[in-house]
């Protein structure tokens, strides 16, 4: 799939791409609003999601978006619909492709960091959040430019098969686990996740899973291998949902659910779910900043990604990484971890 960009450079257009697999697959896209109140293109039946700075941005991506389903619904996904150049971005002209996870977005960290990189840098930050795996099939595709992701074993392979360079620790917050007040498998209190996964499995208590090959799906999983479970059954939900719309499920079905702690902090006052598991070491969760290799994909632009980088590990931003969510839920969100913040 083909993009506009600056004369003289070619480069997969991801969001012509995610249409597509999305109309394909379900049919289905709608338009919401962040916890920032910032609009955002929702692919959430397909598992993806992605989001622009204000609405002209938005707007310009819908039209975008209405031309490849037109022309799939005439076509099935022709090449001749993949190749239907998309319309310019306002601003500069230079676009950057970030493919992140829905946690930076539902926490409301990018509706933070998308507006002072844009002005910083005179970039286009065109951002595209789906889960850390769906992000990291996006850069092993060579559709996106610069990857903000959180699944540590999953980057250092990205980056052992040529597909990312100049991999940085960015900033760390944990996973927990939520559920209900009822708590039906009484894990409240409970400091151990695999104790508390052998206490749901057993009770056959309602679980809700990401199913997105995430970050937190993949600790997820992890912590059922450990346990030694095979999650199945009516009790295991598998939605292949964000983290925000996952916990919205949850909330619905009065399950339990592994959700990173920012997300939660910045959704709970819509939803009844409480903490009940926190504190285990393994559910640290850590992200990272990876260049897409320019060396596999000719077309990616890696000065902007480095700069992305940089900019995102500098003292400054590292500091308003800190700063985030203390006004309003009375600590961090996420802390960071590029360097020392005073």
């Amino acid at each position: 799939m083909e993009t506009a960009v600056p004369p003289g450079a070619e480069r997969s257009d991801a969001i012509g791409m995610m249409s597509c697999i999305a109309l394909r697959r379900y049919a289905s896209f709608f338009l919401r609003q962040d916890v920032q109140g910032k609009h955002w293109i929702s692919l959430n039946n397909a598992g993806f999601e992605g989001g622009l700075d204000d609405l002209k941005k938005t707007s310009i991506t819908l039209i975008m978006v209405l031309v490849f389903a037109i022309a799939s619904l005439g076509g099935g996904c022709t090449r001749k619909a993949a190749e239907i150049p998309a319309p310019a971005l306002p601003g500069t002209g230079k676009v950057l492709k970030l493919a992140t996870t829905t946690s930076t977005q539902d926490s409301g960290l990018l509706g933070v960091l998308e507006p002072e990189f844009e002005k910083e840098s005179g970039y286009d930050l065109q951002i595209i959040a789906v889960g850390s795996g769906a992000a990291m099939e996006m850069g092993a595709k060579g559709d996106v430019d610069v990857l903000l992701v959180h699944s540590r074993a999953a980057e250092d392979k990205f980056v052992a098969d040529g597909y990312g360079v100049n991999r940085k620790d960015v900033m760390h917050n944990d996973f927990i686990i939520i559920g209900p007040a009822s708590d039906p498998a009484k894990i409240k209190g409970l400091t151990d996740s695999v104790a508390a996964f052998k206490k749901i499995a057993e009770a056959k208590a309602t679980f809700v899973s990401r199913g997105d090959k995430s970050g937190t799906n993949t600790k997820e999983l992890d912590i059922w291998k450990k346990a030694e479970i095979t999650p199945t059954g009516d009790w295991y939900k598998n939605v292949g949902m964000g983290m925000g719309d996952t916990f919205r499920v949850t909330n619905e079905l009065k399950g339990y659910t592994l959700i990173d702690r920012a997300t939660f902090l910045a959704l709970k006052a819509n939803y009844q779910l409480e903490i009940m598991v926190e504190g285990d070491k393994p559910l640290l969760n850590p992200y990272g900043v990876i260049a897409v290799n320019k060396a596999k994909f000719p077309n990616v632009d890696m000065d902007g990604a480095n700069l992305f980088i940089n900019w995102i590990t500098s003292e400054k931003i590292q500091k308003l990484i800190s700063e985030f969510g203390k006004d309003k839920y009375g600590g961090s969100l996420f802390f960071p971890d590029a360097v020392p913040v005073k």
